[in-house]
């Protein structure tokens, strides 16, 4: 990546999770790890509700332990963390966690359901947005950031707020298969010639879920050619007769 010109972003580890035997461990693989980047990279905190097995990472099954331990890495890692992405679906401990990081360390929320709030943020800060939801609601999700840069909190929340029901449907449990909706939603909108996916895990998803993805994608003005999207959306429909 770095070959690229790419900015880094160390994604979470299986193998990692299923090998460390402490909190050291994770110390000691990301400190290696960070001391080959040409510049500060992005940490990814991947939650077990996206992935099973997760769990336990950083050494803790506890969020506050686990916290401590990432905390640690980025203080050692002097300077050479840009913030870490967090996605464990839980507003509460990503504040949490959001306000004990030093100055000029960022915090990307990767929270599906509450980022609406998240993003906004309080007096004490907010999150930068780095979601897998966007895929879904790239144009409102533009028009509300764009409004919240203008300083209009309204705009925002009038653009941003129809799009978490139609998040929390995509991302709901299992949420491993929210891909399948994201998939579904790209085809909807043009942006690919057909509506499958490898080892067919678009059928992971039952069709009453996908027919209320389509209805809350154009309640939250998530289809970018409402004509284009009925018309596949009623193709889609001809399949299950």
């Amino acid at each position: 990546m770095q070959s690229a010109g790419a900015d880094v972003i160390l994604m979470a580890s299986r193998t990692l999770a299923a090998s460390a035997r402490s909190a050291r461990d994770y110390l000691e693989v990301y400190g290696t790890l960070l001391k080959q980047a040409d510049r500060p990279v992005i940490l990814h905190w991947l939650g077990e509700a996206f992935d099973p097995a997760l769990h336990g990472y950083w050494g803790s099954p506890d969020f506050t332990g686990a916290a401590d331990t990432v905390l640690e890495l980025i203080d050692q890692a002097g300077g050479q963390v840009d913030g870490i992405k967090l996605s464990v679906l839980d507003a509460g401990q990503e504040v949490a966690l959001r306000r004990r990081l030093p100055p000029g360390v960022r915090l990307y929320t990767g929270d599906d359901f509450n980022y609406a709030e998240l993003i906004l943020g309080d007096a004490a800060g907010h999150s930068d947005a780095l979601l897998g939801a966007f895929s879904a609601i790239t144009a409102p999700a533009a028009a509300a950031l764009q409004a919240l840069d203008a300083g209009d909190v309204a705009g925002y929340a009038a653009a941003m707020g129809p799009t978490v029901p139609l998040s929390r449907l995509i991302f709901e449990p299992p949420t491993p298969y929210y891909k399948v909706g994201v998939a579904f939603l790209a085809w909807l909108n043009g942006l690919q010639p057909h509506f499958m996916m490898l080892g067919g895990l678009h059928r992971q998803r039952p069709a009453g879920h996908l027919v209320r993805v389509f209805e809350l994608a154009a309640s939250a003005r998530a289809l970018a050619d409402p004509d284009l999207a009925v018309e596949r959306m009623t193709q889609f429909l001809g399949t299950l007769a």
